[in-house]
């Protein structure tokens, strides 16, 4: 038996010419696009978009009438044609928010805004028991 030579080699470990190579795939992802922009370009839902703005610039303008510690516990709510809601990270929130309401009121009344009810919310942070 002839002793065994070298290798020889498969068609797959050859190098193969440029004209082989697998043709670039095209993303089927679409591009993104920023969520303002596609929100803007709906009218309903640039409305809805111009009722969240106007929620939190509500809140930034009462930053100076409320306490640092109570602030951060507070975050803006729904703004519709029955009035605007904050929502408070818990009860205890919740009250002392309500004891400042008529404060509220008058400092946004004084920066210019739209006299409206203003809602206390509890946001629940927790899913519900048993689901």
């Amino acid at each position: 038996m002839a002793p065994p030579g070298p290798p020889k080699p498969n068609d797959h470990d050859a190098p193969r010419p440029a004209f082989y190579a697998k043709p670039r795939q095209k993303s089927v992802a679409p591009l993104a696009r920023p969520l303002g922009d596609s929100l803007a370009k709906d009218d309903t839902l640039a409305g809805l978009l111009a009722r969240v703005r106007a929620s939190q610039a509500r809140l930034d303008a009462l930053a100076d009438v409320l306490p640092g510690l109570l602030r951060q516990h507070l975050r803006a709510g729904p703004l519709d044609d029955d009035g605007w809601t904050i929502l408070a990270a818990n009860s205890a929130v919740a009250s002392k928010l309500r004891h400042l309401l008529p404060t509220l009121a008058e400092t946004l009344v004084a920066k210019g805004w739209q006299a409206t009810s203003i809602r206390v919310k509890v946001q629940s942070t927790h899913a519900p028991a048993g689901k």
